[in-house]
Order: C-alpha cells, then sequence, then structure tokens
C-alpha cells in the first residue's frame, strides 16, 4: 500500500506542473494514463471498474464527483477542478483526490477550497487506535459547518487494498465516539465533499456525473490513509503537504 500512495503521489506531482487552462478534462486523462502505465508501471485502477472507461474523475465546478472526462469539456481561467484517481501496483489500489484552483479563482472559490483541504485533514488527525469513525466525521463536519459549507452525504471514504471499496464506510459527518473503534493495520481513505451552498445533490442523465442542485460550487480532497500503532500515516501524501499533520488549521 505504501508503494502504490508514493506512485500515486507522483501523479498529482506531474498534474501540479501542468498548465491546466486550455485542456479538455480527456486530455488530462490521457496524460494520466500515460504516466502511469509507461512511466510507473502500474496499473489505473479506475479504468473498467464499474463500466467506467476512464483513468479518473475530472470534476469541474458545481460537479461535486464522478465527473466523466470528455473531449469537448474545457477547462477555463477561473474554474475549480477536482482530479480522483485510483492506482494499482502489485495487487494493493490506492486512492487520492485533489481540487485544483485554476489562474484566476474568485475569493468565494479559493475559500471552499481551502475549508475543503482543512476539513480533510482535521479527519485525518482523528485516526489512531481506538478512536471511532464518528471521531473523523464529526471533525470533518463541524469545521465546515463552522466555515458556512454544508457536507455532502450521499458519498463517503471507504476501506481499500486488494479491492478499490472495501469496509468500513467513512462517513463526513457524525457524532464523536460513535461507530466503529480503528485499529492498527486498518487502511481506508478520507474524502469530503464541501459545497458552497446546500448539500443536496443529483446524478446527471449519463448515471456517472454528480452535480449541486443550486448550481454553486463544491470541492473535494481525499488520501488514503493508514492505522499505525502511534496514529496514522498518510500513504497518499504529496511533497506539499509533508507539514500537513503537524500544522494546526
Amino acid at each position: 500500500m505504501r508503494a502504490s500512495g508514493r506512485m500515486l503521489a507522483s501523479v498529482f506531482e506531474m498534474l501540479d506542473r501542468q498548465d491546466l487552462i486550455g485542456m479538455s478534462t480527456l486530455q488530462v486523462n490521457d496524460l494520466t494514463e500515460a504516466f502511469i502505465t509507461d512511466n510507473l508501471s502500474a496499473r489505473p485502477a479506475s479504468k473498467g471498474q464499474y463500466g467506467f472507461e476512464y483513468v479518473m474523475n475530472c470534476s469541474i465546478n458545481h460537479v461535486v464527483c464522478h465527473g466523466v472526462p470528455s473531449s469537448d469539456e474545457i477547462i477555463c481561467d477561473g474554474d475549480i477542478v477536482n482530479f480522483d484517481i485510483t492506482l494499482e501496483k502489485n495487487g494493493f489500489i490506492a486512492d487520492s483526490s485533489k481540487t485544483y484552483l485554476v489562474g484566476n479563482t474568485s475569493p468565494a472559490a479559493r475559500r471552499l477550497v481551502r475549508v475543503a483541504r482543512e476539513a480533510m485533514w482535521k479527519g485525518i488527525r482523528q485516526v489512531r487506535p481506538g478512536a471511532s469513525l464518528g471521531d473523523i466525521g464529526s471533525a470533518i463536519e463541524r469545521h465546515a459547518k463552522r466555515n458556512g459549507c454544508s457536507v455532502v452525504r450521499e458519498f463517503c471514504g471507504h476501506g481499500i487494498g486488494r479491492e478499490m471499496h472495501e469496509e468500513p464506510q467513512i462517513l463526513n459527518f457524525g457524532r464523536p465516539g460513535t461507530g466503529m473503534k480503528l485499529r492498527e493495520g486498518m487502511v481506508f481513505t478520507i474524502e469530503p465533499m464541501l459545497n458552497q451552498g446546500s448539500r443536496k445533490v443529483s446524478t446527471n442523465d449519463d448515471g456517472w456525473t454528480v452535480v449541486t442542485n443550486d448550481g454553486k460550487l463544491s470541492a473535494q480532497f481525499e488520501h488514503t490513509v493508514a492505522v499505525t500503532r502511534t496514529g496514522v500515516e498518510v500513504l497518499t501524501l504529496r511533497v506539499e503537504e509533508e507539514a500537513m499533520l503537524e500544522d494546526r488549521v
């Protein structure tokens, strides 16, 4: 899992170097697929999963999650876009996502993205043996509400390992001290989706793309984490985030 996580982190570091303005989401998908297969000799785990044809979800602005790459969808100056990517190496799968600020984004968009990133880290910092799943969800929800954002409830984190989606479900809301107790060796994702407005969402006719009902922006961040003897290890940690576990937000 560590090897898969390190490789997936390098995929995002590659995307960090791209000028996304003017690229189609399908171009980003194809660039990512080539990097995973050619540079990393790994497998994009999302391709073919549940009948999905692509290696990533590309979710722009009011798209909450599961956006489908398209040659007709162009990333523009001022957009926010989430790339959700999975990678399998030697039978083990890692899963991570990041919301990018593209060009000259609005202060409201930047604030939403910041709060979503902070909410994920609030959840991650709850992970330790003996903590509960409710501790994670409660920390995420409190931070979102404190900052005027809503938490999407229809989608959540999940156990992960040899399969992309395993038990347990990691909800982004809850009450402290409730739910399954965490044990050393557990591996799962934490992936809050925060909306500017209402938490209500709908799925488009393509059967994949989930959007906010009110058309307002949505942002998501995700990491794959492991419960260790003393706390938590972020398996998909990127270089830019190495100080985040010590920071307080």
